[in-house]
C-alpha cells in the first residue's frame, strides 16, 4: 500500500487533467461485463457469477466466510424496543437516564448507530406511527384525533422541563409528524392544510429545542436532533453547514453523522458541490488526528451517488486516500463490507448517466479490487443490500432474510467477478482472516 501525507491534498491545487472518455468508457464496460446483472427482486437460484467462475480446484465453492449480519440489525431493533417500553410504562426518568449516559460513552451498536437516537426513536414511534397510519393517504379520516399522542408527550415535557432527552423526545415526535404531513411532494404543492401543519410542528419543534442551545451543546443526540431540523426545515446552507460543524466535533469518531452532513448540504441546491466539497476538506483536516483524510470521504460518500455534477467535482485521489485512512484506522469487518460493497455496487449502480462523473466512477470502482484482497475477510451480506438500495430498517424479519439473500449473492458476484481469471486457471480462493487478505491458491 502506498503511503500518503495525511494533509497533502486537502485543499485543491489547481484543475485535473482529463484522460480520454472513449478509453474509459471501454475500460468500464469492460468491468460492467463481468458483473452479474439481474432484477432486484430476482431471488431464484439461476447461474450467477458465482457459479459462472466455479472452477477452481474440484469445482467447489470458494470457502467464503458469512457473518450473518441479521442479529447486527436486531441489535438496532433491541434499543428500539427498550426505549419504546419505558415510554410505555412512562419510566421517563430510566429512559432519560439511559440516553444521557449512551450520549455521555458515545455508545454505538455494531454498525455504528448511536444508542441514544434509538432509544429515542423507540420512545416516540407509538405517537408517530399512529399518525403516519392516518396520514397513509394525505389526508386523515374524518373525526380523527391526530393530536392526542403529541399532546400526551407534551404533558411529559411539562413534568421535565429541564432533562433535554425527554425534550428531544418530544421535538423529534412533532418533526416527524411534520414529515407526516408534508409526505414527498413539493412545498409549493402541497394543500394548505398540510404545509401548515408541516410548518407548525417545525416550528414548535425548534422551540423546544432552543431552550437547550447553551445547556447540553456536547450531547450528540440533542446536536444531531437540531441538524435534522435545520435541514428538513429548509434552513440555510450555512446554517446547516455550521450546526454539523458542532455536531461533528461533538462526536468525531462518528462516521453517521459525516454522511449525513454531506446528503443534507447536498439537498439545498443543486450548485451545492462546491460549499460540500470545501467543508469536507474542512472536516477532514479537524478530525485529521482520528480519521486521516478520511472525513472526507464520509462527507462525500452519499452525495456522490445523488448527485452526478458533485459526483464529477469531487477530488478522486482524496476520496480514495480517505477510503485508504478509514481501512487502516476502522480494521472491522462492517467498514470493510461497507466500503468494498460502495465500490463494488453502489458507485456502479449510476454508471452510463454523465461522462465526467463516470470518470470518478471508474476511479472508484476500481478501489473494489484492493478493498477486498487486502481488508475483506467474511461477508456481511445485509451490508451488500442496503449498497444496492434494498435494505428498509422497518422491514420484517422474513423480508430482511431476504435481503441478506440479496445481499450475499451481491457479495459473491462481485469477488467473482475479481477472481474470475483465477477461477478460470484452476485457482481457488479463500479469506485468510490473520492476515486480513484473500489469498490465491
Amino acid at each position: 500500500m502506498n503511503k500518503h501525507e495525511p494533509t497533502s491534498s486537502l485543499f485543491p491545487t489547481g484543475a485535473k487533467s482529463v484522460p480520454v472518455i472513449k478509453r474509459v468508457r471501454q475500460m468500464i464496460n469492460t468491468m460492467l461485463s463481468r458483473a452479474r446483472k439481474s432484477d432486484a427482486y430476482d431471488y431464484d437460484l439461476e447461474v450467477t457469477g458465482v457459479e459462472r467462475f466455479q472452477l477452481g480446484k474440484d469445482a467447489n465453492w470458494p470457502d467464503f466466510p458469512i457473518n450473518e449480519t441479521k442479529a447486527m440489525h436486531d441489535e438496532s431493533l433491541a434499543y428500539q424496543a427498550k426505549g419504546q417500553f419505558l415510554a410505555r410504562q412512562e419510566d421517563w426518568d430510566i429512559l432519560a437516564t439511559l440516553i444521557s449516559e449512551a450520549d455521555r460513552d458515545r455508545t454505538k451498536t455494531t454498525q455504528g448507530v448511536p444508542i441514544a437516537e434509538l432509544l429515542a426513536h423507540g420512545a416516540r414511534a407509538d405517537v408517530v406511527l399512529s399518525v403516519e397510519h392516518a396520514l397513509f393517504d394525505g389526508r386523515p379520516a374524518e373525526g380523527t384525533n391526530l393530536l392526542a399522542g403529541i399532546e400526551a408527550l407534551e404533558e411529559v415535557l411539562a413534568d421535565y422541563p429541564d432533562s433535554y432527552p425527554v425534550a428531544m423526545i418530544v421535538a423529534l415526535a412533532h418533526l416527524d409528524i411534520g414529515l407526516a404531513w408534508r409526505g414527498d411532494g413539493w412545498m409549493s404543492v402541497l394543500p394548505s392544510r398540510n404545509r401548515d401543519a408541516f410548518n407548525t410542528h417545525c416550528a414548535r419543534a425548534m422551540g423546544i429545542l432552543d431552550q437547550f442551545v447553551y445547556t447540553d451543546q456536547t450531547a450528540p443526540s440533542l446536536l444531531a436532533t437540531r441538524c435534522t431540523l435545520q435541514a428538513e426545515c429548509c434552513a440555510s446552507q450555512r446554517q446547516i453547514a455550521d450546526e454539523f460543524e458542532k455536531l461533528v466535533d461533538a462526536d468525531p469518531a462518528n462516521a453517521g453523522y459525516m454522511r449525513a452532513m454531506g446528503t443534507h448540504l447536498l439537498r439545498q441546491t443543486s450548485d451545492s458541490a462546491a460549499l460540500l466539497d470545501m467543508e469536507a476538506r474542512r472536516a477532514a483536516a479537524r478530525t485529521q488526528e482520528i480519521w486521516g483524510a478520511g472525513a472526507y470521504t464520509w462527507i462525500c460518500m452519499e452525495a456522490v451517488l445523488m448527485d452526478d455534477a458533485t459526483c464529477a467535482q469531487i477530488e478522486a485521489s482524496l476520496f480514495i486516500e480517505g477510503m485508504r485512512d478509514i481501512l487502516a484506522r476502522s480494521q472491522d469487518q462492517h467498514t470493510a463490507n461497507l466500503l468494498a460493497a460502495y465500490c463494488s455496487v453502489s458507485i456502479r449502480a449510476g454508471y452510463g448517466s454523465n461522462d465526467a462523473a463516470d470518470l470518478v466512477r471508474y476511479q472508484l470502482m476500481k478501489c473494489a479490487d484492493w478493498i477486498i484482497r487486502d481488508h475483506l475477510t467474511e461477508i456481511h451480506p445485509l451490508v451488500w443490500a442496503r449498497a444496492g438500495g434494498r435494505f428498509d430498517a422497518s422491514d420484517r424479519a422474513q423480508a430482511v432474510q431476504k435481503l441478506a439473500d440479496r445481499g450475499r449473492r451481491d457479495a459473491l458476484d462481485a469477488i467473482s467477478a475479481l477472481f474470475g481469471d483465477d477461477f478460470a486457471c484452476g485457482s481457488g480462493v479463500a479469506f485468510a482472516a490473520r492476515q486480513s487478505m484473500i489469498n490465491v491458491r
